[in-house]
């Protein structure tokens, strides 16, 4: 035989691609010839694959006359990473004679050592979706990453250690190159189907809860709010009053993910290779430093990836100092704030990541944090003050739905803790009982009062005439803009959903607009 065809996979921005991996030899000097837009890493595969198949018992390529040429198809998109390796690997020995399968049910997935070992990747899991929806009844993924694919139901998942071992559990032929019997079911081979992953969701681990606040109950009390209702959070205070610590607290009190949640947060993970073997069943919380650059947080490069925005996916992303990050990752914050995704766009392609987070926004008043203290002086220039402050920008103020001053805490009030968990798991309970509203409300799973669009809110949100009377003579008071105006409504429905109120009623209305405004 000297044509062979088996199937690989890989991720581009977030989209899984199926690669067929073809391998044609004939006679003449040696060569070794990749084609299909390989990237240095892929090339770099012919040296990595040559040794491991010495390694694994069969004669090199290299030591052979053969003229190789291996084709990845499709040849228009562009092939990224080592992942290729071992279909590569499988695809030369199966047009040598070297073995014998059928490939055409098989995605195969890993990067080889010179050893023949199988290595872990990232991506695993959207390959494994993307390969169940196209009839691939086995994938072979490296054993490190096995659990993580074996998320997908309705497929059977081996984890592989060696390339060998790939060999011995595949090969229908009789011998070898060594000589020794090689039979699909034979006791040699030792892979065994990996059970399918479950995840049983669990509590946020965090170092935080609302207990250790002292005071600050106007912020707890909007801390709530935006959990319940997936708003978005901005504090304001003194430096140490505790936006650091209610921020993290907030994120404790988040319902579970479900499975269909689990996968995409996963898979999102999994392509930026942040799994590390952990797989996430709780909503993510992310707090890049403030020193992060655009692309960080946004996401891109010259190949668009997930930046810190979509890894936050379905959780919390928490900007810390926040007028201390460039001007550039604050403005492109606009975006995902008002539409849930990003949409990035570059040389060599372009990518919609999504970006459903809770955003928890937390600053000082002015630089030296000391601006409207009652006990200590602000020593920060005019100039200081107005550049500091002009870093949060109307556009972004205004898509902030609660905004909270947190004041210097009472030292005398450090020593008393509530009781241990009482607050949080009435915090909790709020938060599931409101959004259990929401999705008997909206009858659609997971979907939120922050996620309503201008049309829904007047079609699944009427005001009373009195109650829609009070709000736009406040809003003209207030001078709110459309987008504000809308926003109190939705915050006002989150509020009476914790009420357990079937309607939106005036003081759910007022307690909305008192978070307006941003006062930095």
């Amino acid at each position: 035989m000297q044509y062979a065809r088996v199937y690989g996979a890989e991720t581009l921005a977030l989209t899984p691609y199926l690669v067929s991996v073809e391998t044609d030899l004939s006679r003449g000097l040696h060569a070794f010839t990749l084609v299909g837009l390989p990237d240095k890493a892929v090339e770099e595969s012919r040296d990595r694959v040559a040794a491991a198949i010495k390694h694994a018992g069969f004669d090199s390529p290299k030591s052979r006359n053969q003229k190789i040429v291996i084709s990845l198809a499709p040849a228009d998109l562009k092939k990224e990473g080592p992942m290729f390796d071992l279909p590569i690997a499988l695809s030369y020995l199966l047009a040598a004679g070297d073995i014998r399968f059928d490939p055409e049910r098989c995605l195969f997935v890993g990067e080889l050592s010179l050893k023949g070992e199988v290595c872990g990747v990232r991506g695993i899991l959207p390959l494994v979706a993307e390969a169940k929806r196209l009839g691939k009844r086995q994938v072979f993924v490296p054993k490190e990453n096995a659990d993580e694919a074996a998320l997908v139901p309705g497929i059977t998942v081996f984890g592989v250690s060696t390339l060998r071992e790939v060999v011995e559990h595949l090969d229908t032929k009789k011998t070898s190159a060594k000589g020794s019997t090689l039979h699909q079911g034979s006791p040699r081979s030792n892979l065994t189907p990996t059970p399918q992953t479950k995840l049983e969701p669990g509590e946020t681990e965090t170092q935080f809860a609302f207990e250790d606040i002292r005071g600050q109950e106007s912020a707890k009390r909007a801390a709530v709010i935006a959990a319940a209702g997936g708003h978005n959070l901005g504090l304001q205070g003194p430096p140490g009053t505790g936006k650091t610590m209610l921020a993290r607290a907030l994120a404790s009190v988040l319902p579970p993910l479900t499975f269909e949640e689990m996968l995409e947060v996963n898979s999102i993970h999994s392509v930026a290779g942040t799994l590390r073997g952990k797989l996430l069943t709780m909503p993510p919380m992310r707090a890049p430093h403030h020193t992060s650059s655009y692309v960080s947080i946004v996401g891109g490069g010259a190949t668009p990836r997930p930046g810190e925005a979509t890894l936050a996916h379905r959780g919390v992303l928490f900007l810390d100092e926040f007028p201390e990050f460039d001007r550039r990752v604050i403005e492109a914050l606009r975006q995902p704030l008002e539409d849930r995704v990003i949409s990035v766009a570059r040389a060599r392609g372009s990518a919609i990541f999504p970006a459903r987070f809770c955003l928890v926004a937390a600053m000082n008043p002015c630089p030296c944090g000391n601006w409207g203290h009652p006990n200590l002086s602000c020593i920060c220039t005019p100039m200081s003050l107005e550049r500091y402050r002009r870093k949060i920008s109307g556009p972004i103020a205004d898509r902030v739905d609660l905004w909270v001053t947190m004041g210097p805490v009472e030292l005398r009030t450090l020593g008393y803790r509530n009781k241990e968990g009482s607050e949080t798991k009435k915090a909790r309970a709020q938060v599931q009982k409101a959004r259990a509203a929401q999705e008997k409300r909206f009858n659609t799973k997971g979907k939120m009062n922050s996620d309503l669009s201008p049309r829904e809110l007047d079609l699944l949100v009427p005001l009373a005439p009195e109650v829609r009377s009070t709000l736009e003579k406040a809003g003209e008071r207030l001078s709110l803009s459309p987008r504000a105006f809308h926003r109190v409504i939705k915050v006002a429905r989150t509020i009476a959903d914790i009420e357990g109120a079937p309607e939106i009623l005036e003081p759910h209305v007022l307690e909305a607009l008192q978070y307006r405004g941003h006062k930095a």
